[in-house]
């Protein structure tokens, strides 16, 4: 069980407990996510303290908490009182859940702790569950991905192709989407987070697809550059250097080695293409319900683990001119990398006359 996990961590450090409030890290624990909960784990206990909207999903959907209903903007006054009954002193919080003036209220009352990295390598390591779900998603993206395809016309608007992702994202299964999808054209996909906008497909253009659904909680996250047309040959240029370090550093992902040291296998064939410039983030992020690690990127010293999942998301943006990115997610299983994506990463040519 997870509660377990974090109850065990919580004997081995001395503390007598951690209030969660972080949406996913409450998720993962198996509470519910909503903004009027908090759940209070103990060595012996797990508690939820809602308001009466949530009344009925407690009860429908979480098990194995005692839960506490209090009035609505009560929660710190009846949390305190059942934290100081249980005699309750060390006290650990997360550092991306509570609010600042909640922090100082529960440090002024008890010796707080902030768990982060904690937190961190609990939830990086996937069970084999979570992996199954995550490949879900995937697949399910790569099935979204294909229909996508051949909607995309000159003269059609990038919000509007946004609008389908999103319209197809739900038609198809998924609860939500995992972030606002990225489309960007022309010129403006070298935004490594241009959002949708009224410019209209061109004759040449590159286009960025970067979207992520959610699906039974977990995320999956995948972006592909395709050409309307035929485009400029330095973008061509550009996305065979992209493609290219993509798939060596998803290539050299394995058990043992650190997010710098991925990030640096497709940092070095961009720079000595002569883009390295023009590569200005990081190469990925965890994959799973939101907020995951490990991070790949110039300065992460984390160590790649069995059953972790990761994007590989290298770029190249050249201002004026237009940008390429592509990405998977990537699973460490049996010591090395695995794609959880199946989207062909060739250049695909897209698009005939909107109507």
């Amino acid at each position: 069980m997870r509660i377990e996990k974090i109850q065990q961590l919580l004997q081995e450090s001395g503390k007598d407990a951690i209030i969660f409030k972080n949406r996913e890290n409450k998720k993962y624990f198996g509470s519910l996510g909503g903004s009027g909960i908090y759940l209070v784990v103990t060595p012996s206990s797990q508690v939820q303290f809602f308001d009466g909207r949530y009344r009925q999903e407690i009860k429908d959907l979480t098990n194995g908490f005692e839960n506490f209903e209090v009035p609505q903007g009560s929660y710190l006054p009846k949390i305190f009182e059942w934290l100081q009954q249980q005699g309750i002193k060390q006290l650990a919080i997360e550092p991306n859940g509570l609010s600042i003036q909640e922090y100082r209220a529960f440090s002024e009352e008890f010796a707080v702790e902030i768990w982060s990295h904690q937190l961190q390598e609990i939830r990086a390591i996937k069970s084999a569950e979570e992996i199954q779900l995550i490949r879900n998603a995937c697949a399910l993206t790569d099935e979204i991905f294909a229909e996508l395809v051949p909607e995309i016309k000159i003269g059609m608007p990038e919000n509007e192709l946004g609008a389908l992702i999103h319209y197809l994202s739900l038609k198809k299964g998924a609860s939500a989407m995992a972030f606002e999808p990225i489309v960007a054209s022309g010129p403006r996909s070298a935004l490594p987070h241009g959002r949708p906008t009224e410019r209209a497909f061109e004759q040449g253009d590159f286009i960025t697809i970067d979207f992520g659904i959610v699906l039974n909680d977990y995320q999956s996250d995948m972006t592909r550059t395709v050409m309307l047309g035929k485009a400029d040959n330095e973008l061509q240029t550009i996305y065979q250097v992209v493609k290219e370090a993509q798939q060596a550093a998803s290539d050299f992902i394995r058990e043992g080695v650190t997010g710098q040291e991925v990030d640096a296998v497709a940092r070095k064939i961009i720079t000595e293409a002569g883009y390295g410039d023009y590569f200005s983030h990081g190469l990925g992020h965890g994959i799973g319900m939101g907020g995951d690690v490990p991070i790949l990127n110039p300065k992460s010293q984390m160590v790649l683990k069995e059953n972790m999942v990761m994007s590989v998301e290298p770029g190249i943006y050249l201002p004026g001119v237009g940008g390429v990115r592509i990405e998977d997610d990537v699973v460490i299983q049996n010591g090395v990398g695995v794609a959880l994506n199946h989207t062909t990463k060739e250049l695909v040519s897209v698009g005939e006359c909107y109507v």
